[in-house]
């Protein structure tokens, strides 16, 4: 079977090892995605919102790369480094998902890579056909 791969261009991708996305067949998994602005700095720090939403912009546009939209993604996965703001994080979660709702986890980790990253997402989606 063929996989596809997507790139962001995030420095860690490189470095690390990985791909932002990919797709085998009718799945894609794309990595944690960090609320990066499009200059690598991380945008709007201490707002957790924003940040949501950004993480959630790169992984549209990953799976833009691999023929997909957001409705196909059946699973987020969402990393946060304080849990109490877990409103936050949701409203703009919900906002992006409209009708489309997806199974997800809301995990508190100590720290992401970057001190100012509130948030770190990562999802599954499932097409409809190969």
């Amino acid at each position: 079977m063929a996989v596809k791969r997507t790139s962001s261009g995030a420095p860690w991708e490189a470095q690390v090892g990985y791909c932002r996305a990919l797709r085998s067949g009718d799945h894609i998994y794309v990595s944690g995605t960090a609320p990066l602005a499009d200059d690598g700095s991380v945008l709007a720090p201490g707002d957790a919102e924003a940040q949501t939403r950004r993480c959630l912009e790169i992984i549209a546009a990953a799976l833009a790369d691999l023929g997909a939209r957001p409705e196909h993604i059946v699973r987020t996965r969402m990393y946060v480094t304080d849990i109490t703001r877990w409103a936050e994080y949701g409203r703009a979660h919900a906002a992006f998902f409209g009708d489309f709702l997806p199974a997800a986890a809301m995990v508190e980790v100590a720290r992401l890579i970057d001190p100012d990253m509130l948030i770190e997402i990562e999802v599954e989606a499932l097409l409809d056909e190969a």
